[in-house]
């Protein structure tokens, strides 16, 4: 049986992945739902429902948006149902909605072979959320989702899979297949927005791709950041779990870079810059709350 919004935010929080709650806080006229109603959306789930039709499809869609940008936020939108919406119920709705960024780092992995095999339970340790992607079902091991903080993922065209990532995420491609590899590393250096992109290939390869990417346009400077030979050179070797720990290294060395540069970027040593800041706003303020929620009521 699938989760209620309670139990999909409970167990979203234990994995620490990001989501997105809409709950409805004012209606007027005829709705789908009473105002309360709530709803939990992911990147590829949703859980509960605010009523179905335009109104929900439209509220997904805007949580796909927030949930790419991959900050935590709070938005308010409102809803014409008739006007806007084309429902035949014709009322207005307001809807909140919560955005919860990933906890830790936000991994995709592209390939279930004998390095990815290797790699997974060691991410699967880290704090870190982990979508890994093949187009061969049967490639997957058979207690690949017994991991908290592991989705699988069975795409006939995994490069797409790369769209629904937040931003800042971190990619590892090591697929079956040389094209399948060029086109996934290409959709994600076209978001230009990754912290990690890491290939597996020879130098030959490696060449190859820097001259197709050259072709495609993709700006050098991008290229440039690809961890390409992937992994720690410090880690010597070619067996699957001898990669897979230099990867895992790699990845642990740069998450701890970073969270050791937002220690140091701390809003308490930020605060007289913050102040000369032209929109310091987070959130809702409780006079837009206020006029909405009036005006539902005179409505």
């Amino acid at each position: 049986m699938k989760l209620n919004w309670t139990g999909a935010a409970h167990q979203l929080n234990k994995q620490g992945k990001a989501y997105v709650i809409a709950t409805i806080v004012g209606v007027t006229g005829s709705t789908p739902r009473n105002s309360g109603t709530k709803m939990v959306i992911t990147h590829d789930d949703i859980f509960d429902t605010i009523g179905g039709g335009h109104l929900e499809h439209k509220t997904i869609k805007h949580a796909h948006q927030l949930l790419i940008t991959g900050a935590a936020c709070q938005q308010i939108e409102h809803f014409q149902l008739g006007a806007q919406l084309g429902q035949c119920c014709g009322g207005d709705a307001t809807v909140l909605f919560e955005c919860f960024k990933a906890s830790g780092a936000s991994i995709m992995l592209f390939g279930a072979g004998h390095v990815g095999k290797a790699l997974m339970p060691i991410l699967a340790g880290l704090p870190c959320s982990i979508t890994w992607v093949d187009s061969r079902a049967e490639q997957f091991p058979a207690d690949a989702n017994n991991y908290h903080n592991v989705t699988t993922v069975v795409s006939e065209n995994p490069a797409e899979e790369v769209a629904l990532m937040p931003a800042n995420s971190y990619y590892i491609v090591m697929t079956h297949n040389h094209q399948l590899d060029y086109e996934i590393s290409h959709n994600i250096l076209k978001r230009a927005d990754f912290s990690y992109l890491g290939l597996i290939a020879s130098d030959t390869k490696w060449r190859r791709f820097q001259q197709r990417f050259q072709h495609r346009d993709i700006a050098k400077s991008l290229v440039e950041r690809m961890n390409c030979p992937i992994g720690l050179p410090q880690v010597q070797g070619k067996l699957p779990m001898e990669v897979a720990i230099s990867v895992a290294g790699e990845i642990i060395q740069l998450y701890q870079a970073e969270l050791a540069t937002q220690a140091i970027d701390n809003p308490t040593a930020n605060k007289q810059k913050d102040a000369k800041s032209k929109s310091t706003k987070q959130g809702i303020a409780w006079q837009e709350l206020k006029s909405l929620m009036t005006e539902e009521i005179v409505n």
